[in-house]
C-alpha cells in the first residue's frame, strides 16, 4: 500500500464500520494444501477422510480462515507503517468454511485512545467478523492494535 492509502490512528473512530473491498474464495485444493502444511486434521484433507472426522464433512481449518481474514484485514485497514497487534480476545469459529465459500470481513471500531506508554501511537480495539457469501458469520474476534499517529 502506498502511504496515501495508509490509515493512521487519527483516521479511525469508535463506531466506524469498515468492509473489505473484495472477497476471497477458498477452493478445495487451497484447503487441502493449507491443511497438509499446517493443520493435517482429517476434516481438512478431503471428503473421504472428513467422513470419519468429528465434523463429518470436508471444511477448511479455522487457522486458514484466520489467515485469510488477516489478508482481508490488511486490505481493509491498511495501517500506516504496519500495525502492531496486542492480542486477540474471544476468537470463535462459528461455522465451517466449505470449498467454494467466499469470505469477506467487517471491522467495527469499538474504542480508540492515545497510548500512554508510546506517545507516537494510538490504541484501537475492534471486532472483526468474517462472513461467507451468504452473509453468515464464520469467525469473529476482538483485537487491540497499536496504530501510528500522524
Amino acid at each position: 500500500m502506498t502511504q496515501q492509502n495508509s490509515v493512521w490512528f487519527e483516521d479511525v473512530a469508535a463506531g466506524q464500520v469498515l468492509r473489505s473491498p473484495r472477497a476471497i474464495t477458498l477452493d478445495r485444493e487451497a484447503i487441502i494444501v493449507f491443511a497438509r502444511q499446517y493443520d493435517p486434521q482429517p476434516a481438512h484433507l478431503g471428503e473421504e477422510t472428513a467422513k470419519d472426522s468429528q465434523f463429518g464433512l470436508f471444511c477448511a481449518s479455522g487457522w486458514q480462515t484466520g489467515a485469510t481474514t488477516m489478508r482481508l484485514i490488511y486490505e481493509t485497514l491498511p495501517i500506516a507503517r504496519g500495525g502492531m497487534g496486542a492480542g486477540i480476545e474471544q476468537l470463535r469459529w462459528l461455522r465451517p468454511v466449505r470449498p467454494g465459500d467466499s469470505l469477506r470481513v467487517e471491522i467495527t471500531v469499538l474504542a480508540t485512545r492515545p497510548s500512554r506508554s508510546r506517545p507516537e501511537s494510538g490504541v484501537v480495539t475492534y471486532r472483526c467478523t468474517t462472513l461467507n457469501q451468504n452473509d453468515e458469520p464464520v469467525q469473529e474476534f476482538t483485537t487491540t492494535v497499536l496504530m501510528p499517529r500522524k
